[in-house]
């Protein structure tokens, strides 16, 4: 059983990068008060963060992601028959962010970098098409993932290097918060290595985008790769949000200006039983209301390898009673599919794609508000997506 294997993440674990660990507060406990103060930079922007944060965490809205690298955007293409060019990825992403009425519903998005810097065909920024919508643009700043030495074949997340200039870059291109995507995965263990690599590697992030007046979304992913039950899902994940959320106080990020995107706790993409949207609802919550601080104003879900409809299912089951935090949705494939589908790269299609965007923003605009059904859902909506190894 994939719990067997489970690297216990105890005090002594903690000892790392030169930070204190857990078994030493109570050698500090005995010396004077210490006052937390936020770097000088950082604290110019405290409350811009703040603001930012709770806009996009705003009832009834969520992050529309749209960072696929060029490669990933690429397959999507394909998926329909299209070339991966920069033109055809232009169009594609023109079709998402000039969808009248997408404000409604979608309160983010998250672009490339190709994208941020990109225009309509008639000349208008896209920074300024979500803006008129009320969106707020949002970067993706990670360099994706490298094999990690030492580790049970497991990843790390490289892009520190230069962060810090390329996130006062993209605040002056209009970008107001950032997205860092690292995994953990279930089968390799995972190792302690792998989880304070995840976890110092998003404070890392997360620290640097604040001082530039980004705020970050904190992804850890559990990736779905694996057989394993729920109940591992759930050990895994509590460990790794504890880890992530001691490195975040020892690089004194503002709680209040971040944003979350966990994976919801399931089982394995192979696991023989298929969990309710209820069960995945009690244990994702279970797990949240364990590990995540009140101040943290949004959770926005990853949807994972879930279909269109199952993702938002299970969203709309977290939202069934109130929670401590704007519990919604920052989703690519369970938002793109049909819509990808719909457009099939052709021009007289591309109002009916921008419809059938909306009408799964309005679904999961619901299911954030707890009042989605599933009534009147097609098949094709229904269809999930799993990728081994990606579950974005």
């Amino acid at each position: 059983m994939a719990t067997s294997s489970l690297v216990k993440l105890n005090a002594a674990s903690s000892q790392w990068i030169g930070q204190h660990s857990f078994s030493q507060r109570s050698v500090l406990s005995s010396s004077p008060t210490r006052r937390v103060s936020f770097p000088l930079v950082r604290a110019s922007y405290v409350d811009e963060l703040v603001n930012t944060a709770k806009t996009i965490a705003s009832p009834g809205r969520g992050i529309l992601a749209i960072d696929e690298s060029n490669a990933t955007c690429g397959k999507r293409l394909a998926s329909i028959g299209l070339d991966n060019t920069e033109v055809n990825r232009q169009a594609y992403r023109q079709l998402l962010l000039t969808t009248p009425g997408l404000g409604e519903y979608i309160s983010g998005a998250i672009m490339f970098e190709e994208t941020l810097y990109q225009s309509t065909t008639d000349g208008k920024k896209f920074v300024e098409c979500l803006l008129d919508e009320n969106i707020v643009p949002g970067i993706k700043v990670d360099k994706g993932l490298s094999p990690l030495p030492g580790s049970n074949n497991e990843s790390w997340c490289q892009g520190l290097d230069g962060l810090a200039s390329r996130s006062a870059e993209y605040y002056k291109q209009g970008a107001r918060f950032a997205k860092w995507r690292t995994v953990v995965s279930v089968p390799c263990g995972p190792s302690a290595l792998a989880v304070k690599e995840a976890a110092w590697g998003l404070a890392r992030y997360a620290a640097v985008s604040q001082d530039n007046g980004l705020v970050p979304i904190v992804e850890p992913e559990i990736l779905l790769d694996g057989d394993h039950p729920i109940e591992s899902t759930l050990e895994v994940a509590q460990q790794v949000w504890a880890e992530v959320f001691y490195y975040l106080a020892q690089n004194n990020v503002v709680l209040e200006g971040i944003l979350l995107k966990p994976s919801m706790v399931t089982p394995g993409a192979e696991h023989k039983e298929k969990a309710s949207p209820e069960t995945i609802a009690k244990h994702t919550l279970q797990m949240l209301k364990r590990r995540v601080p009140p101040a943290v104003p949004g959770i926005m879900f990853l949807s994972g390898g879930q279909s269109e409809v199952e993702a938002t299912l299970n969203l709309n089951a977290m939202n069934q009673s109130p929670n401590p935090w704007h519990v919604s949705f920052s989703y690519a494939r369970a938002l793109q599919n049909s819509v990808l589908k719909t457009w099939q790269g052709r021009p007289e299609k591309i109002e009916a794609a921008q419809k059938s965007l909306l009408v799964r923003a309005k679904a999961n605009s619901l299911a954030q508000l707890g009042r989605y059904s599933a009534e009147g859902e097609n098949e094709e909506a229904k269809k999930g997506m799993f990728v081994k190894g990606y579950t974005y």
